[in-house]
Protein backbone atom coordinates (compact mmCIF):
# COMPACT_ATOMS: atom_id res chain seq x y z
CA UNK A 1 0.00 0.00 0.00
CA UNK A 2 2.96 2.34 0.68
CA UNK A 3 6.17 1.98 -1.32
CA UNK A 4 9.11 4.29 -0.65
CA UNK A 5 12.44 4.15 -2.47
CA UNK A 6 15.46 6.35 -1.83
CA UNK A 7 13.44 9.21 -0.34
CA UNK A 8 15.64 12.20 0.42
CA UNK A 9 14.97 15.76 1.58
CA UNK A 10 17.72 18.37 1.79
CA UNK A 11 17.65 21.99 2.88
CA UNK A 12 20.84 23.34 1.30
CA UNK A 13 23.58 21.67 3.38
CA UNK A 14 21.17 20.14 5.89
CA UNK A 15 19.88 16.64 5.14
CA UNK A 16 16.55 16.01 6.89
CA UNK A 17 16.04 12.48 5.50
CA UNK A 18 18.37 10.52 3.26
CA UNK A 19 17.77 7.41 1.19
CA UNK A 20 14.71 6.06 3.00
CA UNK A 21 13.30 2.87 1.49
CA UNK A 22 10.48 0.82 2.99
CA UNK A 23 7.12 -0.82 2.25
CA UNK A 24 3.91 -0.94 4.27
CA UNK A 25 1.45 -3.72 3.40
CA UNK A 26 -2.30 -3.19 3.15
CA UNK A 27 -3.94 -3.36 6.59
CA UNK A 28 -0.67 -3.01 8.49
CA UNK A 29 -0.12 -0.61 11.42
CA UNK A 30 3.48 0.60 11.40
CA UNK A 31 5.15 2.83 13.96
CA UNK A 32 7.54 5.36 12.46
CA UNK A 33 9.75 5.87 15.46
CA UNK A 34 12.71 8.05 16.28
CA UNK A 35 14.12 10.77 18.54
CA UNK A 36 13.21 14.41 18.05
CA UNK A 37 14.76 15.79 14.87
CA UNK A 38 15.19 12.36 13.29
CA UNK A 39 13.13 13.21 10.18
CA UNK A 40 9.79 11.66 11.13
CA UNK A 41 7.55 14.66 10.44
CA UNK A 42 9.44 15.51 7.24
CA UNK A 43 8.78 12.01 5.92
CA UNK A 44 5.09 12.18 6.89
CA UNK A 45 4.68 15.56 5.12
CA UNK A 46 6.27 14.19 1.96
CA UNK A 47 4.07 11.07 1.95
CA UNK A 48 0.97 13.20 2.49
CA UNK A 49 1.87 15.43 -0.46
CA UNK A 50 2.45 18.55 1.64
CA UNK A 51 6.16 18.79 0.89
CA UNK A 52 8.27 17.89 -2.15
CA UNK A 53 11.21 15.52 -1.89
CA UNK A 54 14.69 16.31 -3.17
CA UNK A 55 15.12 12.79 -4.55
CA UNK A 56 13.55 9.35 -4.49
CA UNK A 57 10.10 7.96 -5.23
CA UNK A 58 7.01 7.10 -3.22
CA UNK A 59 3.72 5.45 -4.15
CA UNK A 60 0.51 5.12 -2.15
CA UNK A 61 -2.14 2.66 -3.33
CA UNK A 62 -0.10 2.35 -6.52
CA UNK A 63 -0.15 6.10 -7.23
CA UNK A 64 3.05 8.12 -7.51
CA UNK A 65 2.79 10.93 -4.96
CA UNK A 66 4.84 13.31 -7.11
CA UNK A 67 3.13 12.62 -10.43
CA UNK A 68 -0.44 12.59 -9.09
CA UNK A 69 -0.54 14.27 -5.65
CA UNK A 70 -4.30 14.90 -5.80
CA UNK A 71 -4.94 11.25 -6.57
CA UNK A 72 -2.96 10.33 -3.47
CA UNK A 73 -4.72 12.88 -1.28
CA UNK A 74 -8.06 11.35 -2.21
CA UNK A 75 -6.88 8.06 -0.70
CA UNK A 76 -5.25 9.25 2.51
CA UNK A 77 -6.24 10.78 5.81
CA UNK A 78 -3.51 12.97 7.26
CA UNK A 79 -3.16 14.26 10.80
CA UNK A 80 -0.15 16.58 10.99
CA UNK A 81 1.65 17.30 14.25
CA UNK A 82 -0.25 20.62 14.47
CA UNK A 83 -3.88 19.93 13.41
CA UNK A 84 -4.97 22.27 10.57
CA UNK A 85 -8.14 23.52 12.25
CA UNK A 86 -9.85 26.87 11.64
CA UNK A 87 -10.47 28.62 14.94
CA UNK A 88 -13.48 30.68 13.77
CA UNK A 89 -15.43 27.62 12.60
CA UNK A 90 -17.54 25.35 14.74
CA UNK A 91 -16.43 21.73 14.96
CA UNK A 92 -19.39 20.72 12.78
CA UNK A 93 -18.68 23.48 10.25
CA UNK A 94 -15.01 22.54 10.01
CA UNK A 95 -15.66 18.82 9.58
CA UNK A 96 -18.33 19.60 6.99
CA UNK A 97 -15.90 21.86 5.14
CA UNK A 98 -13.22 19.16 5.03
CA UNK A 99 -15.84 16.55 4.16
CA UNK A 100 -16.91 18.55 1.10
CA UNK A 101 -13.26 18.91 0.05
CA UNK A 102 -13.00 15.12 0.26
CA UNK A 103 -16.05 14.60 -1.91
CA UNK A 104 -18.93 14.17 0.54
CA UNK A 105 -22.08 15.57 -1.03
CA UNK A 106 -25.72 16.17 -0.15
CA UNK A 107 -27.32 13.72 2.24
CA UNK A 108 -24.01 11.90 2.67
CA UNK A 109 -22.28 14.80 4.46
CA UNK A 110 -24.15 15.08 7.77
CA UNK A 111 -24.00 11.37 8.73
CA UNK A 112 -20.34 11.22 7.71
CA UNK A 113 -19.49 14.20 9.95
CA UNK A 114 -21.40 12.61 12.82
CA UNK A 115 -19.69 9.25 12.24
CA UNK A 116 -16.13 10.60 12.49
CA UNK A 117 -17.06 12.95 15.34
CA UNK A 118 -18.29 9.92 17.28
CA UNK A 119 -15.14 7.93 16.52
CA UNK A 120 -12.89 10.78 17.69
CA UNK A 121 -15.04 11.60 20.73
CA UNK A 122 -16.06 15.11 19.70
CA UNK A 123 -19.71 14.46 18.89
CA UNK A 124 -20.82 16.34 22.02
CA UNK A 125 -19.03 19.57 21.00
CA UNK A 126 -20.04 19.79 17.34
CA UNK A 127 -21.70 23.17 17.88
CA UNK A 128 -18.77 24.83 19.65
CA UNK A 129 -16.26 27.20 18.08
CA UNK A 130 -12.87 25.55 17.72
CA UNK A 131 -11.17 28.54 19.35
CA UNK A 132 -13.15 27.81 22.53
CA UNK A 133 -12.13 24.16 22.92
CA UNK A 134 -8.98 22.81 24.54
CA UNK A 135 -5.80 21.77 22.76
CA UNK A 136 -6.67 18.14 23.40
CA UNK A 137 -10.05 18.50 21.76
CA UNK A 138 -8.50 20.35 18.81
CA UNK A 139 -6.22 17.34 18.40
CA UNK A 140 -9.26 15.06 18.37
CA UNK A 141 -11.00 17.27 15.80
CA UNK A 142 -7.87 16.93 13.66
CA UNK A 143 -8.08 13.17 14.03
CA UNK A 144 -11.76 13.24 13.07
CA UNK A 145 -11.04 15.11 9.83
CA UNK A 146 -8.39 12.54 8.90
CA UNK A 147 -11.07 9.80 9.12
CA UNK A 148 -13.57 11.47 6.80
CA UNK A 149 -14.58 9.27 3.85
CA UNK A 150 -12.76 6.21 5.31
CA UNK A 151 -9.40 6.65 3.54
CA UNK A 152 -7.36 3.58 2.62
CA UNK A 153 -4.24 5.04 4.25
CA UNK A 154 -3.96 7.00 7.50
CA UNK A 155 -0.82 9.06 8.11
CA UNK A 156 -0.82 10.14 11.75
CA UNK A 157 1.93 12.41 13.08
CA UNK A 158 2.02 12.43 16.90
CA UNK A 159 -1.75 11.76 17.20
CA UNK A 160 -1.92 11.91 21.02
CA UNK A 161 0.01 15.15 21.59
CA UNK A 162 -1.87 17.33 24.07
CA UNK A 163 -4.33 14.64 25.16
CA UNK A 164 -4.94 13.65 28.77
CA UNK A 165 -4.33 10.01 29.84
CA UNK A 166 -7.97 8.98 29.31
CA UNK A 167 -8.05 10.55 25.85
CA UNK A 168 -4.73 8.89 24.97
CA UNK A 169 -6.16 5.47 25.78
CA UNK A 170 -9.27 6.20 23.74
CA UNK A 171 -7.27 7.31 20.70
CA UNK A 172 -4.95 4.31 20.94
CA UNK A 173 -7.96 1.99 21.03
CA UNK A 174 -9.44 3.78 18.03
CA UNK A 175 -6.22 3.31 16.04
CA UNK A 176 -6.08 -0.37 16.98
CA UNK A 177 -9.75 -0.87 16.08
CA UNK A 178 -9.28 0.85 12.72
CA UNK A 179 -6.35 -1.42 11.95
CA UNK A 180 -8.27 -4.54 12.93
CA UNK A 181 -10.97 -3.84 10.36
CA UNK A 182 -8.40 -4.49 7.62
CA UNK A 183 -9.74 -1.52 5.67
CA UNK A 184 -7.04 0.93 6.71
CA UNK A 185 -3.27 0.96 6.42
CA UNK A 186 -1.81 3.14 9.17
CA UNK A 187 1.60 4.73 9.56
CA UNK A 188 1.99 6.35 12.95
CA UNK A 189 4.85 8.76 13.62
CA UNK A 190 5.86 9.20 17.25
CA UNK A 191 8.71 9.19 19.74
CA UNK A 192 6.50 7.76 22.52
CA UNK A 193 7.40 4.12 23.01
CA UNK A 194 4.24 3.19 24.91
CA UNK A 195 2.24 4.49 21.94
CA UNK A 196 4.06 2.15 19.59
CA UNK A 197 3.70 -0.88 21.84
CA UNK A 198 -0.01 -0.23 22.32
CA UNK A 199 -0.93 0.15 18.67
CA UNK A 200 1.70 -1.06 16.20
CA UNK A 201 2.72 -4.39 14.74
CA UNK A 202 6.06 -3.29 13.33
CA UNK A 203 8.57 -0.49 13.79
CA UNK A 204 10.54 1.54 11.29
CA UNK A 205 13.04 3.55 13.29
CA UNK A 206 14.92 6.55 11.97
CA UNK A 207 17.86 8.40 13.45
CA UNK A 208 19.80 11.18 11.79
CA UNK A 209 17.49 11.02 8.79
CA UNK A 210 18.25 7.35 8.01
CA UNK A 211 16.45 4.08 8.74
CA UNK A 212 18.33 2.22 11.48
CA UNK A 213 15.78 -0.56 12.07
CA UNK A 214 12.76 -2.13 10.38
CA UNK A 215 11.36 -5.11 12.26
CA UNK A 216 8.47 -6.43 14.38
CA UNK A 217 8.48 -5.11 17.94
CA UNK A 218 9.13 -8.53 19.50
CA UNK A 219 12.16 -9.05 17.29
CA UNK A 220 13.69 -5.71 18.28
CA UNK A 221 13.06 -6.35 21.97
CA UNK A 222 14.71 -9.75 21.76
CA UNK A 223 17.66 -8.33 19.86
CA UNK A 224 18.28 -5.54 22.38
CA UNK A 225 17.96 -7.12 25.79
CA UNK A 226 14.23 -7.58 26.17
CA UNK A 227 12.79 -4.08 26.00
CA UNK A 228 11.84 -1.56 23.37
CA UNK A 229 13.39 1.16 25.53
CA UNK A 230 16.80 -0.51 25.28
CA UNK A 231 16.38 -0.92 21.54
CA UNK A 232 15.45 2.73 21.14
CA UNK A 233 18.44 3.91 23.18
CA UNK A 234 20.87 1.74 21.24
CA UNK A 235 19.51 2.64 17.82
CA UNK A 236 19.04 6.37 18.45
CA UNK A 237 22.80 6.84 18.73
CA UNK A 238 23.81 4.31 16.05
Amino acid sequence: MIEVRGLTKRYRDNVAVEGLSFDVAAGEIVGFLGPNGAGKSTTMRILAGYMPATAGTARIAGIDIFEDPMGVKRRIGYLPEMPPVYLDMTVRGYLGFVGRLKGARGAQLKPEVERVAGLAGVDHILGRLIRNISKGYRQRVGLAQSLLMSPEVLILDEPTVGLDPIQIEQVRKLITDLGETGRHTIILSTHILSEVKATCQRIIMVAGGRIVADAPIAELEQRYGGSLEQAFTALAVS
